[in-house]
């Protein structure tokens, strides 16, 4: 016989949002445990009646011990359920037509949004690059590197679990290859354009998948007989710079404090055959903002994560008012800002919020025309806003 599985109650009160489909139950909404769970075990999830709510992975150290995995009381959380959710993230991306000659790089499993909370697998061609985020998926980390290797049959697949999550979940992020035979370079194309990324550069998976949607709108913007005098600041490697140079920008200028991915940036552009029209500079972004002085007909600005929790949420406002000040100060009259945030504690409306107080506060009017959010790589669920961690206006500058 099996021994009983462990009981995580939730308190009166707090039962609503997770019976209305929200997948993660927060420490204070536990009213207690039962049945000696350790890190990493499945637990059922209860309301205060004993009435069944769902199955997750306890992580006891983190601030959302359980995310739900099944709500499903009869489902087994075994190596066929992992298979299904892998096959279907995998059947969903082919569906939306994601992956073709053109396209070969994208999100293959987005954690909640394809039932997998905790865990992350972005393909760069046949290489997958894993980040395992709570100690449950942790604990099973060869059984999914098992199933990912049957399901996807990539040639390598490589960890880059943060070691920050690793840390609050308790357990140490194993990082490097971990199946395969890979060189180091990650090797893939986004819409026609080809990318060579070095092992060096490691943000996030090593790159940001959620922003095609808007690197093909910012595309479609620049393109026009006169063509547009761009800024992309904080460029990582430039992909927003060539798209605009693609689309018939004139001239863009990149700029990014990492000296590397400058480096990057400026050769892929050579590869690409669009170095005639990018310049790329190592630089504070802000800088470049500041001394721009209205030269650009198009400014992205698409910052890094600046509100990690909703503790920092108040003091990233101020920081993204004043980004907007910089920025729309650096558009000329009737140009266009696309101003970016991958904070998910700041909602759109905070977003639009700050952009109106950065304009106020240098005497230009901003008239949002468009908003973009991360792409269909990266689904959401309907209950769980905290996904919808992407957003993107476009407003033209103008005088006040």
């Amino acid at each position: 016989m099996h021994p009983p599985e462990p009981i995580l109650r939730i308190k009166p009160g707090h039962v609503q949002p997770v019976w209305a489909g929200h997948p993660w139950v927060y420490a204070q909404a536990v009213q207690d445990l039962r049945g000696g769970a350790v890190a990493g075990d499945l637990v059922r999830v209860e309301d205060p009646r004993g009435n069944f709510l769902g199955r997750g992975f306890y992580s006891p150290k983190s601030a959302i011990p359980v995310r739900l995995l099944t709500r499903d009381p009869d489902v087994a959380v075994d190596a066929a359920f992992f298979r299904a959710r892998i096959g279907a993230a995998l059947r969903r991306r082919e569906d939306l037509g994601l992956e073709g000659a053109a396209t070969d790089g994208y999100r293959l499993v987005h954690s909640e949004g394809d039932g997998l909370p905790g865990l992350i697998v972005d393909r760069f061609a046949d290489v997958l690059v894993v980040q395992l985020l709570t100690v449950g998926m942790k604990t099973r980390e060869a059984q999914l590197l098992g199933l990912l290797q049957d399901v996807v049959r990539p040639r390598a697949i490589v960890d880059r679990t943060p070691e920050s999550a690793a840390r609050l979940e308790g357990f140490e992020a194993r990082g490097g290859v971990v199946r395969g035979d890979f060189d180091g370079v990650l090797a893939f194309r986004e819409r026609g354009l080809a990318y060579r990324l070095p092992p060096e550069l490691a943000q996030k998976t090593g790159f940001y998948f959620d922003q095609r949607g808007l690197r093909a709108r910012v595309e479609e913007l620049c393109r026009g007989p006169s063509g547009r005098r761009v800024l992309d600041a904080y460029s990582y490697v430039g992909s927003f710079a060539m798209a605009a140079a693609r689309g018939g920008a004139r001239h863009v200028d990149a700029v990014d404090e990492s000296a590397l991915a400058v480096e990057v940036g400026a050769t892929l552009a050579v590869e690409n055959g669009l170095a005639a029209s990018i310049s790329y500079a190592k630089n504070d972004a802000r800088n470049a903002l500041r001394d721009a002085h209205g030269a650009y007909s198009l400014v992205v600005c698409d910052p890094p994560r600046l509100a990690p929790s909703r503790a920092s949420r108040d003091q990233a406002l101020q920081a993204y008012a004043k980004l907007a000040q910089l920025a729309t100060s650096a558009v000329e009259p009737g140009g266009k800002l696309i101003f970016c945030s991958c904070s998910a504690a700041v909602d759109l409306h905070a977003l639009t919020r700050a952009l109106a107080l950065g304009a106020q506060r240098s005497n230009t009017s901003a008239v949002v025309l468009e908003r973009h959010f991360q792409g269909a790589d990266h689904p959401v669920g309907a209950a769980f806003p905290e996904g919808l961690y992407l957003k993107a206006l476009i407003a033209e500058i103008g005088p006040r």
